[in-house]
């Protein structure tokens, strides 16, 4: 089993606040490296792809590119991935499976605040990115018809060669 989070593959913080570092439109669109997750990890580990893959791209702390080196699969791994945004357009398609985790605004916003706030500020900072930033880009990421759905795909998926 492969189990991984999309954080790590964030974007350059001059990237990712381009908009506005308080906009949800940066959120949604600009924090995470899409194409990165498909071609590092995604395409790799999908149909007609190899056994090298990768988990990360960014160190967002140092706000640098990763220099990871791509990990081998087995035939028959399977790919955990968490984090938000995971059934956006660009990423639908390479999903076999994917469960949507619904959580009320102040139960994630809870959990982040335990887990963000000091990277963010303190908690009042936090709460001021939450309420400005991360709920209305959820609430974008909800309006594009992505979240909130159970998806099962049970297409024939063909094998990674050896």
């Amino acid at each position: 089993m492969i189990r991984t989070s999309v954080d790590g593959f964030h974007r350059p913080r001059v990237e990712r606040y381009a908009r506005g570092r308080h906009l949800a439109e940066g959120y949604y669109h600009d924090a995470r490296d899409l194409p990165a997750i498909v071609a590092l990890l995604l395409a790799p580990l999908g149909p007609g792809g190899n056994p090298r893959y990768r988990t990360a791209s960014f160190d967002l702390v140092a706000d640098l590119p990763l220099a990871q080196e791509p990990e081998s699969a087995v035939v028959d791994a399977i790919l955990i991935v968490d984090g938000t945004f995971l059934q956006r357009p660009e990423l639908r398609d390479h999903w076999d499976v994917a469960l949507f985790v619904r959580a009320s605004a102040a139960t994630a916003e809870a959990r982040g605040l335990s887990r963000d706030a000091t990277k963010l500020g303190g908690e009042a900072a936090a709460r001021d990115l939450y309420a400005q930033r991360y709920r209305p880009a959820y609430a974008l990421y909800e309006q594009s018809g992505a979240g909130g759905e159970l998806r099962r795909d049970h297409r024939q998926r063909q094998s990674r060669p050896t």
